[in-house]
């Protein structure tokens, strides 16, 4: 239990592959714009990283270490192209606004480092919690920036939710406030760019705080009294 505790740790905080690994950025940073577009492709990311995760630690033993690589690559893009097409089909609107940044998760690094580093290694059962775990932290980092961003350039949340959720999530929008022009700034990747560096500060000032509330070495060694015995 304590292990998978650590799996989940190192996945949704002290490894985020988003906040501390600084991996798969291109797509953090370019459709971001909305919660809407940053929970589907997180959903998207997670899915393909646990059933490639599971896949990799099957075939583990059977892959001759030489070719291991382009083995992994092409499980990752046959689930890839599988969530596309699932998309495409039951979130069209979705899909449109993801664009080119859904086939590329075959390249995300977030992936393929996982089943190269844990997958290829583990039991289908860690590798599978690994993959749910370093999936809902990347897309917990999707979702805060897109935020973020929303709110920013156009006052709301879950702009666009129908897209991804379907009709009856068309009034789940939630105006924060109105805003008569949007923020540009906010929109365009080089605003993402600016509060992914705000949110990865955060975490180093939460990170700093939690080590200072830690016991040192020093504290935690227990000075021990002689007694001398004295005729």
């Amino acid at each position: 239990m304590s292990n998978y505790r650590e799996i989940a740790w190192q996945g949704l905080w002290k490894n985020n592959p988003g906040l501390v690994q600084l991996l798969g950025l291109c797509p953090l940073l370019a459709v971001t714009a909305t919660v809407t577009n940053a929970l589907g492709l997180g959903v998207a990311t997670m899915l393909v990283l646990i059933f490639s995760n599971i896949l990799v630690s099957l075939v583990r033993d059977f892959v001759p270490k030489e070719i291991r690589i382009p083995v992994f690559v092409m499980i990752i893009a046959a689930l890839v192209t599988t969530v596309q097409l699932l998309i495409n089909a039951y979130a069209y609107g979705l899909y449109l606004s993801l664009g080119i940044f859904l086939p590329l998760i075959v390249t995300n690094c977030v992936i393929i480092g996982r089943a190269e580093a844990f997958a290829s290694r583990n039991t289908p059962a860690k590798a599978a919690f690994d993959g749910l775990m370093m999936g809902l932290g990347f897309t917990a980092v999707l979702v805060v920036l897109g935020a973020v961003r929303e709110i920013l350039s156009q006052g709301t949340l879950f702009a666009g939710a129908d897209q991804l959720l379907g009709s009856w999530a068309a009034n789940m929008t939630i105006q924060v406030w109105h805003v008569d022009t949007s923020f540009l700034l906010a929109m365009l990747p080089p605003g993402a760019f600016l509060a992914m560096g705000f949110l990865i500060a955060l975490k180093n000032v939460i990170d700093t705080k939690l080590q200072e509330k830690q016991p040192t070495a020093e504290q935690q060694e227990i000075a021990r009294a002689r007694i001398t015995k004295v005729n």
